[in-house]
């Protein structure tokens, strides 16, 4: 269990986040056309996970966003955002926004993922729904990064994730 807030006010969550050099736990979650997705969908990508609360908030927007900008002509990983919101709503922000180099991927069918991965807050006003943190896996979903951010108000460590998720340079320079 780990302990966030919410505006300055103490939540918990259900567990911890899987740990650097974990392999991260399978998933199924919703795409934009109601597919079941898992990792396996991403084999041989490295792989940012984006999990928060809903993109229906500032914060949420903003991340969503920054991580779009820097996944453009990426074809080597995959940005994916995960949410509480339903598919529909998840495709009508990345319409409005223009953003199309991350992926949405929603928990409506279960709250599974969001166990597993240790975010699902437990209690306070978003009881049921995730905290806000980044993980980036390699290839073979070993964990390279992962933060869990300790204020849901608060973006994430851009450059951090950013750096653990870029691509392998051959320049020996």
């Amino acid at each position: 269990m780990a302990n966030i807030t919410l505006k300055g006010d103490a939540i918990k969550t259900n567990a911890d986040l899987p740990e650097v050099g974990s392999e991260a736990p399978d998933f199924t979650l919703v795409d934009g056309d109601l597919n079941n997705v898992s990792l396996a969908n991403y084999k041989g990508k490295k792989k940012l996970i984006s999990i928060v609360p809903s993109l229906d908030t500032g914060v949420c927007a903003t991340s969503t966003k920054v991580f779009n900008e820097h996944f453009a002509g990426r074809d080597d990983a995959v940005a994916l955002i995960v949410s509480a919101d339903l598919p529909f709503a998840q495709k009508r922000f990345c319409d409005m926004e223009k953003v199309g180099n991350v992926q949405a991927l929603s928990m409506m069918r279960d709250r599974h993922f969001a166990k597993d991965y240790g975010v699902l807050v437990e209690d306070g006003p978003l009881a049921g729904i995730t905290a806000r943190a980044v993980l980036v896996l390699d290839e073979d979903n070993t964990v390279l990064h992962a933060e869990l951010v300790p204020e849901i108000a608060q973006e994430p460590d851009y450059d951090l994730a950013i750096a653990a998720i870029k691509p392998s340079s051959g320049n020996a320079d």
